[in-house]
């Protein structure tokens, strides 16, 4: 028999930076500037989905997705300075959107006349429901509750979880890209050409532009084809979702964004509590939580560290629950999840990015402008990534197993396929497949099975650690985890996650 040439491996090759890399300035400035742009366009679309429904207007859009972008560069700083220290961007989240469209449907809010009055209204309920929602959050996290929790997972039972925080979002790929197919698909073969086949090749001296800012190339390219196309009259008469999707001519958008706006807490007005709302939106924290927790780990492995601990995951867990309370407090619209990106230092710079161009609103608005599809096409590749990078996790395990191909196919399949069957049920009028006539009720579950993760992680875990768990330890990858579960059990992790300014001190890990 063959020698097996490639055994596992703990942490992931052919990348030249890692958690811990300081890139030269100029090549750090235009790395954060490539994540910017690409946080941009999820800011851009969580207001878009929600503010109209709300009541508001494109100048209530443009200051909400300011405010977003303004909190995530916040919430971005702390949690790599003081979370889980990964290079990783907390952005809005979409997991709110079912509790938030429960709020935005209230009778109380729909019977307000005036559409500014009833967005103000509805805005300080959603402020008020993301505040109390955030205590779960931080609670778990910082009595080290979700840590405790952390000690259930194996290689085996995280590896389908992170895999569907990608897969998860197939939604918002191809069928989002198809929306104005000669835009989006250019956008996905310019990326595939310049990070697959021609990442090696280096026109300016020794510096693989190609395989380092593939972002900032074909975003420039394909949004000028997008603006010529435009401009020639290409979308005249077509129907409103091809002009929606592919115009980049959103003048109310550019015009409406104010010179400079600096957003501040409470600038909606004091926020409103419900206790229905509230429980709907704990369904929210709870899958942003999971969520996040895929992220994290596979975070860990593009930045070439070692998985989180459980108290770091705890600390970022309970820094993420903080980070809604400033959703909340600020009135982002939406609460906030983990999106994978690289360095340490680059994510940082990036954050200062979104604080400071985010006061800036016309400058942000110019941006937004960027056609949907063509985030539609990154998004392919991004979440495709992180997919495989939860896949990756089975290397660790015995997949001569029958064991274990029934929990990873049963999970992966499951994971999918009830989000799925609850996603066909959501209308217009967001009823769901759970409709009682307790609203906050109905939010709760839909959000929750809806969330492809969520449904991965309740059944690839539950069966993970009930079924011939003694006889099947090996087989999990339990000897290679364990090591990983403490922040004493590997002495990288202390290079990796120890707080900065000699913190720990203060904070001693356990």
């Amino acid at each position: 028999m063959a020698e097996i040439s490639h055994p596992p491996m703990e942490q992931l090759q052919d990348l030249e930076y890692c958690i811990d890399s300081n890139p030269p300035w100029p090549e750090t400035v235009l790395l954060a500037f490539q994540n910017y742009i690409l946080m941009l366009g999820s800011s851009a679309f969580i207001p878009a989905l929600l503010v109209p429904a709300m009541g508001g207007s494109d100048g209530d859009k443009a200051r909400v997705m300011q405010t977003l972008l303004f909190v995530a560069g916040i919430k971005t700083l702390l949690q790599a300075l003081f979370g889980t220290r990964l290079p990783a961007v907390v952005g809005g989240s979409f997991a709110y959107v079912v509790p938030i469209a429960y709020i935005i449907n209230d009778s109380s809010l729909q019977r307000i006349s005036n559409d500014h009055e009833r967005f103000v209204h509805t805005m300080r309920a959603i402020q008020g429901a993301l505040i109390v929602a955030s205590t779960i959050q931080i609670i778990l996290g910082y009595s080290q509750v979700w840590g405790v929790f952390s000690r259930f997972f194996s290689p085996l039972g995280m590896a389908p979880v992170v895999g569907l925080v990608g897969l998860g979002m197939f939604q918002r790929g191809f069928p989002q890209l198809g929306n104005c197919i000669e835009i989006g698909l250019p956008m996905l073969l310019l990326v595939i050409g310049l990070t697959q086949y021609l990442k090696h090749v280096r026109p300016f001296k020794d510096v693989p532009i190609f395989e380092r800012f593939p972002i900032l190339i074909c975003v420039t390219f394909v949004w000028i084809y997008a603006i010529i196309l435009t401009a020639s009259g290409a979308y005249g008469g077509k129907p409103s979702l091809t002009q929606h999707s592919c115009r980049t001519d959103k003048a109310n958008l550019i015009s409406t964004a104010p010179w400079f706006k600096f957003p501040y807490p409470l600038q909606w007005g004091a926020p409103t509590f419900s206790a229905g709302h509230s429980f709907a939106m704990m369904s929210a924290v709870l899958v942003s939580m999971i969520e996040s927790t895929g992220a994290y780990m596979a975070a860990s492995r593009l930045a070439i560290a070692t998985p989180p601990p459980a108290y770091v995951l705890s600390r970022g867990i309970g820094w993420q629950g903080i980070g809604v309370l400033l959703d909340g407090l600020f009135g982002t619209g939406t609460g906030s999840t983990v999106l994978v990106v690289g360095s340490r230092r680059v994510v940082q710079v990036s954050a200062g990015f979104m604080i400071f161009f985010s006061t800036l609103g016309k400058f942000g608005a110019v941006f937004a402008s960027i056609p949907v599809p063509i985030y539609a096409a990154l998004h392919c590749v991004l979440f495709g990534l992180v997919a495989a990078v939860g896949l990756s996790f089975l290397q660790f395990t015995n997949m001569n197993s029958m064991r274990n191909l029934m929990i990873t196919g049963f999970s992966l399949f499951l994971g999918i396929s009830i989000p799925q069957f609850f996603v066909q049920y959501w209308d217009a009028k967001h009823y769901g497949l759970v409709h009682t006539n307790a609203g906050w009720f109905n939010a709760f579950l839909n959000t929750l099975f809806m969330s492809p993760a969520t449904v991965g992680l309740i059944i690839a875990v539950f069966m993970d650690n009930t079924v011939e768990v003694e006889r099947s330890k090996k087989d999990r990858g339990m000897p290679w985890w364990v090591k990983f579960r403490n922040f004493r059990g590997d002495n990288r992790n202390e290079e990796f996650y120890t707080l900065p300014f000699n913190l720990n001190r203060f904070f001693p890990p356990t």
